[in-house]
């Protein structure tokens, strides 16, 4: 079986393809190569001058639970400074590029095709200190695992913007790291180390690659799939499973009952099937307490629609649960999810948020890979 050449991989066999005298290094666990060779390994090994590692969310080790990191360190095996960017972005992130040395930022991390997942808002922000500080950048580019042929969800309202969606895409973006990188327009000495053999409509599985852990709580290729619709269960008090071995897939609450799996199960949603299930989650909401929900089985990858799905089960939890179901975190969490207030407000009135999803579209405009 063949399988995708990423960028990492590509540069570790040719380092031209990086230029730079000193180099810092933008990753975590899933910046490896298919033979799970770590990418600053393979880099160092190459010859390529490595000065200094950074790290995203969940740290460079990937040991951190959602928004949290690993502090400054030192890699025990490279014994390189181990920078924290978590929560830095500015004037406070440009101090710490600074501090590094480098001459250049080379971005290696998987992303999981969902505007709220955090790493490309990392790389936004390193990016953006690059253009201020005159850095090169550099993305050694990786596949969307949801594919680079759908995008669905409205566009982010700059008014919301956050670390959970810094600029105007979609929920579902169906675009690469790289893509993304030139989308976001600064003007900065940017490149990308393009993939050879991605093509835009693969699933994960055949790329050929390893699937890695992006995060604690995104075990499996499936979670990524579903992420983009119940992901947005982070903003209300039902959980998402976390602290279960199937998170994003297992949903619930301690005041749901038998009529959850059956409305969900009458909507005839496309591509998923919903089986009542009872779980305890270890750790965050609930923790310790049993509560009845749902686990969604996706049936039909290419019919599935993540997005759609989320809307739904979150139409039919305020239906079915008006005086229980409640926002959950800071500043109305949902409406950094979602990307604006008007899914709260169309759940809030009793009202069906359903057409707030518009129907799937081709991801157009500067795409590296092409169809």
């Amino acid at each position: 079986m063949s399988y995708v050449r990423t960028g990492a991989e590509r540069l570790a066999a040719d380092p031209s393809l990086a230029g730079g005298a000193s180099l810092g290094l933008i990753t975590n666990p899933t910046g490896v190569l298919p033979d799970l060779t770590p990418t600053p390994d393979a880099l160092l090994a190459a010859g390529l001058k490595l000065t200094a590692l950074f790290g995203p969310e969940h740290g460079m080790r990937g040991t951190a639970q959602a928004a949290g990191s690993e502090g400054d360190t030192v890699d025990e095996k490279t014994g390189l400074p181990v920078y924290d960017t978590h929560t830095l972005s500015g004037e406070a992130l440009d101090r710490v590029v600074a501090a590094s040395g480098v001459d250049t930022l080379v971005f290696d991390i998987a992303d999981v095709g969902a505007r709220f997942y955090t790493y490309v808002w990392t790389m936004y922000d390193l990016l953006a200190s690059a253009a201020r500080l005159g850095v090169r950048f550099v993305v050694l580019d990786r596949p969307n695992p949801l594919g680079g042929t759908v995008e669905e969800g409205p566009l982010l309202d700059p008014a919301f913007a956050s670390f959970v969606g810094r600029f105007p895409l979609p929920v579902r973006h169906g675009r690469t790291a790289g893509e993304l990188a030139g989308r976001f327009g600064f003007d900065a000495d940017l490149s990308v180390v393009e993939m050879e053999g991605w093509r835009r409509g693969m699933t994960f599985a055949e790329t050929g690659l390893p699937w890695v852990m992006p995060s604690v709580n995104m075990p499996t290729a499936d979670t990524a799939l579903v992420y983009p619709g119940t992901g947005l269960f982070e903003g209300t008090n039902f959980s998402e499973g976390r602290g279960t071995t199937r998170p994003f897939e297992l949903i619930g609450a301690p005041y749901a009952d038998d009529r959850f799996a059956g409305a969900l199960a009458a909507l005839g949603l496309p591509g998923v099937r919903f089986r009542e299930t009872w779980f305890t989650p270890t750790f965050h909401k609930h923790a310790g307490t049993p509560v009845r929900g749902v686990q969604l089985h996706v049936h039909d990858r290419a019919a599935f629609r993540p997005v759609l799905t989320g809307l739904s089960m979150l139409h039919v939890a305020r239906t079915l649960y008006p005086d229980d179901l409640r926002w959950w975190g800071p500043d109305l969490f949902l409406d950094h999810l979602w990307g604006s207030d008007t899914l709260t407000r169309r759940l809030e009135a009793g009202e069906d948020p359903r057409d707030l999803c518009p129907p799937p579209r081709h991801p157009e405009g500067g795409l590296l890979y092409g169809g």
